[in-house]
Formats: structure tokens, sequence, C-alpha cells
């Protein structure tokens, strides 16, 4: 069952971050542009009330905006990542599996999470045994 529910996951991450892509990309944003104009060219959509009519294009706008704040997203978190990466691959110490973690499924993070926070714990526990033993 655990198998099972790992595929899943495995697969709706996939889809997730295949959606994000699409969701970002300039073409599809021209689309839904392209969308939009036809909608507002149709004689019917001025037939509306004004507070439809004002809905509607609200409605528009956010539509749109889905596409701008994805591309933005997309953008700033690639940035991001590479400089992450970049300082990761520096430093002569790090770990390198962690470059490219964002390939990682959300079980794979949880762990890493996890590994982070007994790492943590361990460093209290030696800076509370080294605050311990200085000389006041």
């Amino acid at each position: 069952m655990r198998n099972v529910l790992y595929k899943v996951e495995i697969i709706f991450e996939k889809l997730v971050s295949k959606a994000v892509s699409i969701l970002g990309h300039s073409l599809t944003f021209i689309i839904a542009l392209i969308y939009i104009i036809y909608w507002l060219c149709d004689a019917e959509f001025y037939l509306q009330s004004r507070h439809k009519l004002m809905l509607d294009l609200i409605y528009a706008i956010t539509f749109l905006s889905l596409f701008i704040i994805q591309k933005s997203v997309n953008h700033s978190s690639k940035v991001i990542q590479i400089k992450l990466n970049e300082l990761v691959a520096a430093h002569e110490n790090a770990r390198t599996h962690l470059v490219n973690i964002e390939t990682k499924t959300e079980a794979e993070l949880s762990q890493l999470v996890k590994e982070y926070e007994k790492l943590a714990e361990e460093n209290k526990e030696i800076d509370k045994a080294t605050e311990n033993k200085l000389p006041e």
C-alpha cells in the first residue's frame, strides 16, 4: 500500500510540476489573452447589465494575472535555486546531493528536514557543552 501511495505521489508531483511550467509559460499567457480578446469582441458580452459587465472584466483581469504571477514566481524560484546551487557547489564541506534538491519528492524532502532538525539538536547540545566548559 505504501509503495502505491509513493508512486501516486510521484505522479502527482510530476503533474503539478508540469502544470506550473505550463501556467508560467509566455505562450500560455498569449493564448489566454487571445481568448479574452475574442470574448470581449462577442456582441453578447456588451448586452449584459453594467454590473455583470464589470464583474466579467474583473474576472478577465484576474484570469490573466494568474499567468503573469505564475511566470514571475517560476522565474524567481529558478533564480533562487541557481544561486543556492552555486553556494552549495562552492562550499567544500557541503553535501553535494543538495544541489538540484528541487527534484526531490515531498517524502524525500520531509526526510531531509528530519535529518537537519536532528543535526540542529546535536549542534545545540554541542554548543551547550562548549558554553559550560568555558571559564568565566
